[in-house]
Parts: C-alpha cells; sequence; structure tokens
C-alpha cells in the first residue's frame, strides 16, 4: 500500500525557522534507511505557508487567498510517499523518525487511494486514462 506521511506544521515552521545541522543529519540518516528498507517514494519539506497560496472553489467560481494561513494546526510543513506493507509498517517506521520540529509535532499517515478504491466509477476508459497519466508522470520524474 502507499501512505503520505504528512509533517504537520509548527509555529516555527510556519515562521520559516530552518532545521538545525543535527536535524539534517538524522533525517539524512533516516531518509537512507527508508531508501535502503524500498519504503521511501518521494519526500520533501515545504515552505512555511507566507510563501504559498490556496486556490477555493465554489461552484464555477475560483477565489485566490495569498498565505500565510492563520490555522497551523491545518498547515503541513514536509511530507514523505511510502510504500509500506500495512498501516502497522508505516506507523513502526514513524516511531523511528526523528522529532521534525523542536518541541511538540505530529505526523499523519493516510493511505493513498487506488484504481480498485473507486470500484465500477472508474471505466475502462478512465483505468486506461489513469494509466497514461502515470506513465507520463513518471517519464518526466525520469528526465
Amino acid at each position: 500500500m502507499k501512505v503520505m506521511v504528512l509533517v504537520k506544521a509548527t509555529e516555527d515552521s510556519e515562521a520559516g525557522v530552518m532545521p538545525s545541522e543535527q536535524l539534517l543529519t538524522e533525517m539524512g540518516q533516516y531518509n537512507e534507511a527508508l531508501v535502503k528498507a524500498g519504503i521511501l517514494l518521494a519526500g520533501e519539506g515545504l515552505h512555511p505557508s507566507s510563501k504559498g497560496a490556496r486556490v477555493t472553489f465554489s461552484g464555477t467560481n475560483r477565489s485566490v487567498i495569498d498565505g500565510p494561513f492563520t490555522e497551523t494546526k491545518e498547515l503541513i510543513a514536509g511530507f514523505w510517499i511510502w510504500q509500506v506493507q500495512s498501516m502497522e509498517e508505516a506507523i513502526a517506521w514513524v516511531k523511528r523518525c526523528p522529532n521534525p520540529m523542536p518541541g511538540e509535532s505530529a505526523i499523519e499517515i493516510r493511505p493513498i487511494f487506488t484504481a480498485e478504491d473507486f470500484g465500477e466509477s472508474l471505466t475502462p476508459e478512465l483505468r486506461e486514462q489513469e494509466e497514461r497519466i502515470r506513465a507520463g508522470a513518471e517519464q518526466l520524474q525520469r528526465s
């Protein structure tokens, strides 16, 4: 199963406080362990929401809101995408993670949908389109 592992933002990460050399070293070692275990597919840290934008939808209308966003507890400071056997395996790996923030922090794990999760709504034509999109995205990543 694929999961997205979300590092929740804190007041420090939203203020742009950069990680220490020690944390960067520890995270590098942790990421290497994920690679060696064949789990890590992708992962990145994110700039504070002050450098971002949010697009809201209401029917056919679109509105753009520039950051920063006020609800820090709802924001994300970084992510990984992992290929694991189970949610239990993902939890075990998160427990091994260095604390990503000074003080209190949280990491959320969310399963990623698969084609089978959509049932009959994903017609053969839509499934074929999805496969073409994935193949194109993979090709872009290699170039």
